[in-house]
């Protein structure tokens, strides 16, 4: 079972090496390797040049934002499974990748996901909260519950049958893509019960309250563009689901 690894990028010079060593440095694996890069004009791609013996596809050029470059990333690619790695994460272990592809196998399932670790952008051996995902339930994601995309993946056939990302949303549509394969279509699904991903603090939808605000619209949005009633006081329960990753 061969797995497509996207990362998206764009002036990541400070975090991208990180990102890729993770992924070219999996054991056990059939990987393929997938890097879009909106057009850095810092060293981002001058790093990246330098592992062209290790990238399958790499791709430099302006896009229409994150989501944009992940659904090129996404129609490039020939794995099975599709995996998004951002440019300031990067795999807890050099057998994360062979743990995702040990679950498909066990079960045949449409998606794997697991835990994540978020780490201090200054100090990335220090951790500052846990992402425990759990098993899934539907009542856990009216409550704001989904998984963390960095740890969801997905047979590429789920992108072929129910769509790609949204680029009408500027922040959510990760969110509103897994709110719609899960909650709308109920794609099967394992749960990991382990960290695979090690994330970055403070991400695309956390740089500043206007941000978050916009985030927390776009949430309930998802819910409506899926023919879903979204449920009360959404961006609070979806605050509120969080708070336990900081005490676990």
């Amino acid at each position: 079972m061969k797995i497509s690894v996207i990362t998206v990028c764009y002036n990541s010079e400070s975090t991208i090496e990180r990102a890729v060593q993770s992924v070219i440095s999996q054991k056990d694996v059939d990987l393929e390797y997938i890097v879009i890069d909106g057009g850095s004009n810092d060293g981002t791609k001058t790093i990246l040049e330098s592992f062209k013996n290790d990238i399958d596809i790499l791709v430099s050029e302006p896009d229409k934002g994150i989501y944009d470059a992940m659904n090129k990333g996404v129609e490039k690619a020939s794995g099975d499974i599709i995996a998004i790695l951002n440019s300031d994460d990067f795999y807890v272990s050099d057998t994360s990748l062979k743990k995702v592809i040990d679950s498909f196998t066990l079960r045949e399932v449409q998606a794997v996901y697991g835990d994540i670790l978020y780490v201090d952008p200054r100090n990335p051996e220090r951790i500052v909260r846990t992402w425990k995902a759990g098993k899934y339930s539907y009542a856990d994601l009216k409550d704001g519950w989904i998984p963390p995309h960095p740890a969801f993946f997905v047979k590429k056939g789920v992108y072929s049958k129910f769509g790609a990302f949204r680029t009408d949303f500027s922040i959510a549509a990760d969110y509103e893509f897994m709110l719609r394969v899960i909650g709308k279509y109920g794609i099967t699904m394992n749960y990991i019960e382990d960290p695979l991903v090690y994330m970055q603090s403070g991400g695309h939808s956390a740089t500043s309250l206007k941000q978050r605000i916009k985030g927390w619209k776009e949430l309930t949005r998802a819910w409506r563009v899926n023919d879903m009633i979204p449920p009360n006081a959404l961006w609070l329960r979806r605050i509120l689901s969080k708070l336990h990753q900081y005490f676990v």
